[in-house]
C-alpha cells in the first residue's frame, strides 16, 4: 500500500512532469531579464548591471529616427497632399469655367505655385513638431502664428510667378493697379493677398492639429485599454496562482491525521484529489472561459478535499441543467465564492451544513447561485474570501469589466438562513 502512496505521490507532483508554460520558463531564465542571462540572485558583479543586461530587448533606444523625431509625418504629408491637390482641382475648375486665356500656360504656373505652397507647408509643420507634447490651446496659436510669415512668402511668389516672371496676357488682364508704381503695385497686392492666403494656411494647420490631436487620443485610448487588459489578466492570475494557504495548511494537516490513524486508503485518495485539483487549477488559462460543467468539477475537487476534514458536517449539493453545462464561464470563477461558504459557513458552523450550487436560464442570463445554511458570517467578513486575496468585490469587478452591465454580482444573508452569493451573465456557449 506504501508503494501504492509513493507512485500516486510521484505522479501527483513529479519533478519530471512537464511545467505550466510559464513556470518553466521562469525556471530556465532564473527570473532573468535575458534568455540565458543573469538573474537577480546572481553574486556580486554578476547582476543586472554587468555587461550591458539591458541592451538587447529591453533596450529603449529608438531604432527609427524618423519615426522619433515625425511621429504624425504621415498625417502630415497625407493633409499637405490632399489639401493642395484640392485648390489647384478648385482653381482649374474655375479657370475653365471663366475661360480664361492661356490656359495650360498658366496651369503650370499654378503647379509650380501649389508645390511652394505644400513646401511652405511642410515647413510650418516642421516648426509645430517640438509642440508635439503642448497643450491643443499652445499648438493653435502658435500654428496661427507661423501661417502669417508662410502666407506672406506664398504671396510673393504667387506675385512673382505670374506678374514679374515673364508676365502672361492673363496676368494683365487681372491686374487693376496700373496707376501705382511697380514697388507699390507689388506691396500692396502681397499684403492684400496674403491676407487671403492666410486663411488658406489656417485652414490646413486646424486640420492638421485636429488630426493630430485625434491621433493621441486614439493611442491614449489603446494604452488605457492595453493597461485595463493585463491589470485584468494579472488578477485572473492571482485568482490562479494565490492559493488559500489555510486551504493547503489545513488539508496537509488532516493528510498528516489520515496517516497517523492508518487510514492509508483514504490519504491515497486525499493525496490524488489534492494533486488533481492543483494540477488542473495550475495548468488553465487564467484568462480563459471553460464549460460551466467544468468549472463544477474543479468545484468538485475542492469540496472533495474539505469533505476530508468535515466528513461529518460538510453536505454538497449540485443543481445544473444539462442544457446549461456547456455554457462558458470565467475559469475558476466561483472558487473564491465556495471557499468563502466553507471558510464562514462550515468551519465555524457545529451542525451539518450543505453547501449548493445551483444555475438557471432567464432572459438570455445566466444565473449562478451558490448558498451555505451555515452560520452567517460578520458584516464585511466576506471582503476576505476566505484568505484568497480576491474576494467577493473582485469577483464582482471581474464580471463587469468583463461583461459591462450585462454582468451582476449579489451576496448577503439568505431569507432561509445561511448566506448566497448570486452570480448573473450573459449566456455564452460556443458555435
Amino acid at each position: 500500500m506504501t508503494d501504492r502512496i509513493d507512485d500516486a505521490v510521484k505522479r501527483g507532483f513529479a519533478p519530471s512532469e512537464e511545467a505550466p508554460e510559464g513556470l518553466a520558463d521562469a525556471r530556465r531564465s532564473r527570473f532573468s531579464t535575458k534568455a540565458g542571462g543573469r538573474s537577480a540572485n546572481d553574486r556580486s558583479g554578476n547582476g543586472f548591471l554587468a555587461d550591458s543586461a539591458l541592451s538587447d530587448d529591453m533596450d529603449l533606444r529608438p531604432r527609427n529616427f524618423v519615426q522619433r523625431r515625425l511621429p504624425d509625418l504621415g498625417i502630415a504629408l497625407k493633409s499637405i497632399l490632399g489639401f493642395w491637390l484640392l485648390y489647384l482641382a478648385l482653381i482649374t475648375l474655375r479657370a475653365v469655367v471663366l475661360d480664361f486665356p492661356d490656359f495650360w500656360a498658366m496651369l503650370a504656373r499654378r503647379g509650380a505655385v501649389v508645390l511652394i505652397g505644400a513646401a511652405l507647408t511642410f515647413l510650418v509643420y516642421l516648426a509645430l513638431r517640438p509642440l508635439a507634447a503642448s497643450t491643443l490651446n499652445r499648438k493653435a496659436i502658435v500654428a496661427g502664428i507661423l501661417c502669417l510669415p508662410a502666407s506672406i512668402a506664398f504671396s510673393a511668389f504667387n506675385y512673382y510667378v505670374f506678374y514679374i516672371f515673364a508676365p502672361l496676357d492673363a496676368a494683365e488682364w487681372d491686374a487693376s493697379m496700373k496707376d501705382l508704381t511697380p514697388l507699390e503695385m507689388a506691396l500692396q497686392n502681397i499684403v492684400e493677398s496674403a491676407l487671403s492666403w492666410y486663411f488658406i494656411f489656417a485652414a490646413w494647420a486646424s486640420l492638421y492639429v485636429a488630426m493630430s490631436y485625434a491621433k493621441e487620443l486614439r493611442a491614449a485610448d489603446r494604452r488605457a485599454a492595453a493597461f485595463a487588459r493585463e491589470a485584468q489578466e494579472a488578477q485572473l492570475r492571482a485568482l490562479r496562482y494565490q492559493i488559500n494557504p489555510h486551504f493547503l495548511f489545513n488539508t496537509l494537516n488532516s493528510l498528516s491525521a489520515l496517516i497517523l490513524s492508518q487510514r492509508i486508503e483514504k490519504a491515497e485518495r486525499m493525496i490524488m484529489t489534492l494533486s488533481t485539483f492543483f494540477r488542473t487549477t495550475l495548468s488553465a488559462d487564467p484568462t480563459a472561459d471553460i464549460a460551466l460543467e467544468e468549472e463544477i468539477k474543479l468545484q468538485r475537487l475542492y469540496l472533495d478535499i474539505e469533505q476530508v476534514r468535515f466528513p461529518d458536517r460538510l453536505k454538497v449539493e449540485v443543481d445544473v441543467p444539462e442544457h446549461l453545462a456547456g455554457v462558458r464561464v470565467p475559469v475558476l470563477l466561483l472558487q473564491p465564492i465556495v471557499e468563502n461558504a466553507i471558510k464562514y459557513g462550515v468551519a465555524r458552523s457545529r451542525g451539518a451544513v450543505t453547501v449548493r450550487i445551483s444555475a438557471y436560464e432567464e432572459a438570455g442570463r445566466l444565473h449562478l447561485k451558490v448558498k451555505d445554511n451555515g452560520e452567517v458570517p460578520p458584516p464585511h467578513s466576506c471582503d476576505d474570501c476566505g484568505g484568497t486575496g480576491v474576494g467577493l468585490k473582485n469577483v464582482c469587478e471581474r464580471l463587469i469589466a468583463r461583461y459591462g452591465v450585462q454582468a451582476g454580482c449579489f451576496h448577503g444573508p439568505d431569507p432561509e438562513g445561511g448566506y448566497t452569493v448570486h452570480v448573473i451573465m450573459p449566456v455564452i456557449r460556443n458555435d
